[in-house]
C-alpha cells in the first residue's frame, strides 16, 4: 500500500516536472526571432503568432520550412508542431519563406511588407556615400554571368552605378515591385523542380508553379516538353511513390511517375493543392478582406505620395536656401576682397606720395646749393679778376684760373638747372600720386555704400565685423496643406498609377537598352546550355510571358501524353 503510494506520487511529481512549453527559432530572409510555444500548439497556431509579429496579412503566399533527411518539408496547419518529424533539440528552427508565387506581382502583392519579403535588398543612391569601389563587397550578379561577357568588374561597377544614379529618388516599394516584374517574367520564377522517373523509367522533371504541372528534361529546365494547367486537370493523387495526373479531358492519357521518396509524393501533392486553391482563387472576385486591403493600400500609398511630395517641395526650398545663402557668402567674400585691393591701394598710394615729396624737398634743397655755390664762384671770379698779377705770367695764371672757373661756374649751372627740372618732375609726380590717392578713397566708399540686392529668403550667415551689415527683408513662406474630397483624391490616384506606368515602360526601354549595350561584349565560347536555351526562348518571345510556355503544347491538340 504505501509503496504504491509512493509509486504514484513520485509519477505525479514527475508530471509535473515535464516542461509545458518549447522553444521555437524562426529565420526569416533578414532577421531571426524566437518563441516559447506550448506542448499543444497546432502548426497554425505558431505561423498565426510568426505573422501577427510581422505584421502580415497575406499570409497565404506563405510557410514554414524545414529540412527531413536532405528533403525539405513544410509545417502542415493541422497537425500538432512537435509531431512532425523535426528535431526535438531546442530551439527548434523553422524557415519563414514564400511556399507559393504570385501570377502578376503588381496586381496580388497588395501590402508594400508582402512585397518586401519577396525582395529584400534596395537603398537610394546617395554620391556622398556610394562612392568608387562601393560595389566591390557585393555579389550583385552570379560569376557565370560576369565571365560570358567580355568586361571587367570595374567596367560592370561603373554601368550599374550610372543606372544607380539614373534612378535616385524612387522609392524603395516602387523599385522593388519593378524588380519582382522583371522576375516573374523568368521561366524559373517560382518553379519547384522534383525529380521523377516515367513508366519506361526515363529520368524527367517535374516542375510545380502557380501556373500547373510541367514536365522537363533535366537537361532544360527553361522549356517543359508538356504543361499541365491548373483549370485543365481533374485529379492528383498519390500511392506510395507513384503519382497520378488526370486531365480533365478524358480523351487524354493519365500521366503517371515515381517519385524517390513517399515524403516526396507528399510535398509535391501539398504544392499542388496549395497552388491549385490559389490558381482558382485569383480568377473569382476578391474577398472582402482583399478588398479592404486594397482600399487601404490606395489611401496608404496616396497618403505616402502627398508625403513625397510635400518633402520634396521642402528638399527644393532648403536646396534654393541653401543657393542663396552661399551666393550671398559669395558675393560677401567678394566685396571683402575689393574692400582689402582698395585698402591696400590707398596705402600703396599713400606711401608713394611721401616718398615722392621727400624726395621733391631734397632735390629742392639740392638745386639751392647748387645755385649758392655757382653764385660763390662767380664772386671768386671776379675777384681774381680785379687782383691779377699784371705779368703775362700771372696773367697766363690768371686767364687759366679764370677759364676754369668759368668752366666750373657753367657746370654748376647745368647742375643747377637740372636738379630744378627735377624738382618739378617731382612735384608733377606727387600732384599725380595725391590724385591716384583720392580716387582710390573715392572707389572704397563707393564699394562701402554699394546696395546689396539679394534674394528671396535667403538663409542669414555670420556678417564679418570689418563689413558693413545688410538688413535682409523677404515674405515669409508658409503653406497650408488641405484636406480634399475622395473625388480629388481618386483623380490624383489615377493620375499617379498612368505616371507610374510611364515610368514602368521607361525602365523597360533603359533595361533593353543597357542589354543591347553589353550584349556586344558577350563571349559566345563561354555560353551554358542554360543561357543557349534562354536566348532561343527570347528570339521567339517566350520570356516576355509564361504563358506562352503553356499554350504552345496546348495548341498541338488534344494527343496522348507520350514521353
Amino acid at each position: 500500500m504505501a509503496g504504491a503510494i509512493a509509486s504514484r506520487m513520485s509519477f505525479s511529481s514527475l508530471k509535473r516536472k515535464q516542461p509545458k512549453t518549447f522553444t521555437v527559432r524562426i529565420v526569416t530572409m533578414d532577421a531571426e526571432m524566437e518563441f516559447n510555444c506550448e506542448m499543444k500548439w497546432k502548426g497554425k497556431d505558431l505561423f498565426d503568432l510568426v505573422c501577427r509579429t510581422l505584421g502580415l496579412r497575406e499570409t497565404w503566399f506563405f510557410g514554414l520550412q524545414y529540412t527531413i533527411k536532405d528533403t525539405v518539408a513544410w509545417l502542415k496547419m493541422d497537425k500538432k508542431v512537435l509531431d512532425h518529424d523535426v528535431s526535438k533539440e531546442e530551439p527548434v528552427t523553422f524557415h519563414f519563406l514564400a511556399k507559393f508565387y504570385p501570377e502578376n506581382a503588381e496586381e496580388e502583392l497588395v501590402q508594400e511588407s508582402t512585397q518586401h519579403l519577396f525582395f529584400l535588398q534596395y537603398g537610394d543612391y546617395d554620391p556622398s556615400l556610394h562612392k568608387l569601389g562601393f560595389l566591390a563587397q557585393e555579389e550583385l550578379l552570379p560569376k557565370r554571368v560576369i565571365n560570358l561577357y567580355q568586361m571587367t568588374p570595374e567596367m560592370w561597377e561603373e554601368r550599374i552605378t550610372a543606372w544607380y544614379a539614373g534612378h535616385r529618388g524612387r522609392a524603395r516599394d516602387e523599385a522593388e515591385m519593378e524588380y519582382l516584374k522583371i522576375a516573374q517574367d523568368l521561366e524559373m520564377y517560382g518553379v519547384n523542380y522534383f525529380a521523377i522517373r516515367n513508366k519506361k523509367g526515363t529520368e524527367l522533371l517535374l516542375g510545380v508553379d502557380a501556373l500547373g504541372l510541367h514536365i522537363y528534361d533535366p537537361e532544360n529546365r527553361l522549356t517543359p516538353k508538356i504543361s499541365f494547367p491548373w483549370n485543365e486537370i481533374r485529379n492528383i493523387s498519390y500511392s506510395d511513390k507513384e503519382f497520378t495526373i488526370k486531365p480533365l479531358d478524358k480523351k487524354i492519357d493519365v500521366f503517371k511517375f515515381n517519385s524517390s521518396k513517399l515524403r516526396v509524393n507528399k510535398l509535391i501533392l501539398q504544392l499542388c493543392i496549395g497552388n491549385h486553391d490559389l490558381f482558382m482563387r485569383r480568377r473569382k472576385a476578391d474577398s472582402l478582406e482583399v478588398q479592404q486591403m486594397k482600399a487601404q493600400a490606395r489611401e496608404e500609398k496616396a497618403r505616402k505620395q502627398m508625403e513625397r511630395q510635400r518633402l520634396a517641395r521642402e528638399k527644393q526650398m532648403r536646396e534654393e536656401a541653401e543657393r542663396s545663402r552661399d551666393e550671398l557668402e559669395r558675393r560677401l567674400l567678394q566685396m571683402k576682397e575689393e574692400a582689402t585691393m582698395a585698402n591696400e591701394a590707398l596705402m600703396r598710394s599713400e606711401e608713394t606720395a611721401d616718398l615722392l615729396a621727400e624726395k621733391a624737398q631734397i632735390t629742392e634743397e639740392e638745386a639751392k646749393l647748387l645755385a649758392q655755390k655757382a653764385a660763390e664762384a662767380e664772386q671768386e671770379m671776379q675777384r681774381i679778376k680785379a687782383t691779377a698779377i699784371r705779368t703775362e705770367e700771372e696773367k697766363r695764371l690768371m686767364e687759366q684760373k679764370v677759364l676754369e672757373a668759368e668752366v666750373l661756374a657753367l657746370k654748376m649751372a647745368e647742375e643747377s638747372e637740372r636738379r630744378a627740372k627735377e624738382a618739378d618732375q617731382l612735384k608733377q609726380d606727387l600732384q599725380e600720386a595725391r590724385e591716384a590717392e583720392r580716387r582710390a578713397k573715392q572707389k572704397l566708399l563707393e564699394i562701402a555704400t554699394k546696395p546689396t540686392y539679394l534674394p528671396v529668403n535667403p538663409i542669414p550667415a555670420p556678417m564679418p565685423p570689418d563689413i558693413p551689415s545688410f538688413n535682409l527683408i523677404g515674405d515669409s513662406l508658409s503653406f497650408d496643406f488641405k484636406d480634399t474630397d475622395m473625388k480629388r483624391l481618386s483623380m490624383e490616384i489615377e493620375k499617379e498609377k498612368v505616371e507610374y506606368m510611364e515610368k514602368s515602360k521607361h525602365l523597360q526601354e533603359q533595361l533593353n537598352e543597357l542589354k543591347t549595350e553589353i550584349e556586344a561584349l558577350k563571349l559566345k565560347e563561354r555560353e551554358t546550355a542554360l543561357d543557349i536555351l534562354h536566348n532561343e526562348n527570347s528570339d521567339r518571345g517566350g520570356t516576355s510571358s509564361k504563358h506562352n510556355t503553356i499554350k504552345k503544347p496546348q495548341a498541338q491538340g488534344r494527343r496522348p501524353i507520350c514521353i
